[in-house]
């Protein structure tokens, strides 16, 4: 009985419609069931080849979308999400073409298969353009593999094809490899990729948006050593032509931080009295002086090209101490640009050229010569028999220097006069002057000058090649000795700046008046180096009392009888000379070869 209540109907109902309903609902249930279990399946089926897509796949949609390597397993699960998300509902074409770089967090995503291995002497880059790396927007999203080849910086200007990356980058430039290869241990992924663009930045430089190396590579390569020899042949040309009509001595004096032309004390030839570095003078301004011609710009002396041009020649300096001061200048110069400075030297081994009446300088590996003769008139100084027995100098104005004939064969001839002819002896004529046999009683000064240039003018007309011979003159030296003359407490032992008021200049010497005229009767073309003017405006640089080295002030005032306000301190304003002399040389070159041509 209890049995059968245990089955009996429920509500008086027969066992069938019992058993209809108790099976109405789990049917109901199944079906749901089964809903939901496929969706699990799925999700299951899809979550593993996510995360563990087969290694033999040759699917090309299943390579794009699930191309994260086992490394990257790490990664957070909403950046795999998102990237299968982004594959499954790709964005429109549109977003395709964005700049690709690469994400802040920096993820690294392996190479595709169709990447080969590059050599990796260069250094070596991940490829921030791989098919599978991640755009740096809010989300991460995968760039399609095909997408690649269009989405190169344009600012370069090349579209490369997914295996076209690694032909192009060779050795020199740098070399894309897998990121896979480079990616080691427990680093992190965003730490090696930074690393390794840095190690690229240093070894090969950084791409910019206005350069590439491919471009770079690519180029044709074309020897800049021909093309700049003739940009500095054509300037040296255009510099060169731009003096043939310049006024070199209608200028100005302007400071130059870049002179003098060699170092200060640095040359032991120079004559002590003429030294005023080492001879302590305690102002420097005179030595930054460079004379700038208003027409043009002189070219700065290059002692090394000026040897070259003196190669193989004799260049001879004829005249007073003042044109010893331009010697002893040049010699400086171009001594100090010769390596081996035992091949340069006197002829005689003499190191002081007060005293006798030639000294010669050979530069040993140039084969030339820089002379000097002592004869301050041009003309010969002789002695004649007094009244008394005795002798009596005078000078001969119809002859020429006795040393003439050593010097008539010289390359280039630098001759002056002036200083001489204004001592009292020359100055009053007084049986002093000589013609033949014949003392004149008394012959003024400027007769007495023109006479023996004139003698001078004929030597050189009759005796010197101008094919072969260059000749020179230099002219008076501005003297500057304030409130008596050099034997009458003439000073200028406190002048420290040049003249800068042009009405302060003196007017141009009568002499050197006489000396163009002289010129104008000549055959021989003679190059006046007419410096009388920009050596007026500088009274400051004289040596004075700076003439001796370790004295007082008291004993330097004391020790001179007068004051040296003729000559000019080394370096100083010879040296500016020297670069008339080369500026001179080079337009005599240029219009040779223009004859010739």
């Amino acid at each position: 009985m209890a049995e059968t209540a245990k089955y009996a109907a429920i509500n008086g109902g027969t066992l069938f419609t019992d058993m209809k309903t108790q099976l109405s609902l789990p049917k109901t249930k199944r079906t749901v069931a089964c809903a939901y279990g496929f969706v699990f399946i799925f999700i299951v089926v899809t979550t593993f080849l996510a995360f563990s897509p087969s290694p033999n796949s040759s699917s090309p949609w299943f390579t794009n979308i699930f191309s994260l390597s086992k490394e990257d397993v790490g990664t957070s699960y909403r950046s795999q999400f998102s990237s299968v998300f982004s594959n499954l509902f790709p964005r429109s074409s549109k977003n395709n073409f964005e700049q690709p770089h690469l994400d802040k967090k920096g993820l690294i995503v392996e190479k595709s298969e169709n990447y080969t291995q590059n050599d990796d002497k260069g250094g070596v880059l991940e490829n921030p353009f791989n098919s599978s790396s991640v755009l740096s927007d809010k989300e991460s999203s995968v760039v399609k593999n095909e997408t690649l080849s269009e989405v190169f910086d344009d600012k370069v200007g090349i579209l490369m094809g997914n295996q076209s990356v690694n032909q192009t980058f060779d050795d020199k430039d740098g070399i894309f490899k897998a990121n896979q290869s480079s990616i080691e241990g427990s680093k992190s992924a965003a730490a090696v990729n930074q690393n390794k663009n840095r190690d690229f930045d240093d070894k090969v430089g950084i791409f910019k948006a206005n350069q590439s190396t491919i471009e770079k590579k690519s180029a044709p390569k074309f020897s800049s050593k021909g093309k700049t020899a003739n940009v500095e042949k054509k300037r040296d040309v255009d510099l060169v032509k731009s003096l043939l009509n310049c006024d070199f001595f209608d200028g100005n004096w302007v400071k130059d931080e870049s002179y003098p032309l060699y170092k200060p004390g640095s040359c032991s030839l120079i004559d002590e009295q003429f030294n005023c570095f080492i001879n302590d003078r305690p102002d420097s301004g005179y030595l930054k002086m460079k004379w700038k011609p208003n027409a043009c710009s002189l070219p700065r002396l290059n002692a090394t090209h000026m040897l070259e041009l003196l190669r193989g020649k004799r260049l001879v300096f004829v005249g007073d101490s003042l044109n010893r001061n331009m010697w002893e200048s040049l010699i400086c110069i171009l001594k100090n640009s010769v390596k081996n400075q035992k091949k340069v030297y006197e002829e005689s081994g003499r190191h002081h050229f007060r005293t006798e009446a030639f000294y010669s300088f050979i530069f040993e590996d140039y084969k030339c010569r820089v002379e000097f003769f002592v004869s301050p008139f041009l003309v010969q100084q002789w002695e004649v028999a007094d009244k008394k027995g005795g002798k009596k100098e005078t000078l001969r104005l119809d002859l020429i220097g006795e040393s003439a004939d050593k010097y008539k064969d010289a390359d280039i001839l630098v001759f002056n006069t002036g200083h001489w002819w204004t001592h009292e002896k020359t100055s009053l004529g007084k049986d002093y002057y000589q013609e033949g046999n014949h003392v004149h009683n008394e012959l003024n000064v400027l007769e007495a000058f023109l006479r023996a240039l004139t003698t001078w003018g004929r030597w050189i007309d009759a005796h010197i090649n101008p094919k072969k011979t260059f000749v020179l003159f230099r002219g008076y030296s501005a003297s500057h000795f304030s409130g008596g003359q050099w034997n009458s407490g003439g000073a200028c032992d406190s002048e420290t700046e040049p003249i800068k008021n042009d009405t302060y200049l003196t007017p141009y010497p009568s002499k050197m008046k006489v000396l163009e005229d002289v010129f104008k009767g000549m055959k021989t073309q003679v190059s006046y180096l007419n410096i009388t003017r920009m050596t007026d405006y500088r009274k400051d640089g004289h040596p004075s009392i700076y003439r001796k080295p370790n004295l007082t002030l008291k004993e330097r005032r004391s020790q001179w009888r007068y004051q040296d306000c003729s000559h000019w301190c080394l370096p100083g304003v010879p040296d500016a000379w020297n670069e008339l002399l080369y500026a001179e040389l080079l337009v005599r070159l240029h219009q040779k070869h223009e004859k010739k041509s």
